[in-house]
């Protein structure tokens, strides 16, 4: 067997333990956010739940972490801010209005030219755990790897669909004519972008 550096070592981010002071609240709490609630081993008094579209999920119980209760603050991704935001209001999740990053601090409002990572917004759940909500539409370069592009989700593959129908739009406008060949040029669009590559024109 070859030697093996630890650099090439798959080490994919399975779970993330969150500090809550009430088991059976936040599991409520979560639930309503729609995360599927996972299988842990009998006994464990582990909850484990995934969100839509994730590969990474959340475990609390009782006795996991010695951390205090709303002390966690997490990142989650999303395609569209504002869909993110109005589904969360919906289902009663107390949510910031949608905010995007100035130079002198945030100002109310998604990103007027709607760029990547720049736009937030932020829940708590009932302990004070806090997760920002980041509209990501173009993945920076290097982020991920451009050998194993998936979508993880019917949602994020529409998503992706979408923004790839749009820049065809422009492309077909630049070639000032159908492209019959759309289907290939949609593939590396959508490839490109998801791992941070240039964009096909």
């Amino acid at each position: 067997m070859s030697a093996t550096g630890v650099g090439d070592l798959d080490m994919k981010l399975e779970v993330v333990v969150i500090p809550v002071s009430d088991v059976a609240r936040a599991e409520e709490f979560y639930g309503r956010l729609g995360w599927r609630s996972d299988q842990t081993p009998p006994g464990s008094g582990v909850v484990q739940l995934t969100p839509h579209g994730s590969q990474c999920s959340v475990h609390f119980g009782t006795n996991l972490t010695t951390a205090t209760p709303g002390s966690a603050r997490s990142f989650l991704i999303v395609s569209d801010i504002e869909q993110a935001h109005d589904a969360l209001a919906a289902a009663g999740v107390p949510v910031t209005d949608v905010f995007h990053l100035g130079p002198d601090g945030p100002i109310k409002g998604p990103d007027p030219a709607r760029g990547t990572y720049a736009s937030r917004a932020e829940f708590a759940d009932p302990d004070g755990n806090t997760w920002v909500l980041q509209e990501i539409t173009n993945r920076l370069p290097g982020r991920v790897d451009p050998g194993a592009t998936a979508f993880t989700s019917a949602t994020d593959l529409a998503s992706a669909m979408r923004r790839a129908s749009q820049a065809h739009g422009e492309h077909e406008k630049r070639i000032g004519g159908s492209d019959p060949d759309w289907p290939a040029w949609y593939a590396a669009y959508m490839v490109a972008e998801a791992s941070g590559a240039p964009l096909p024109q």
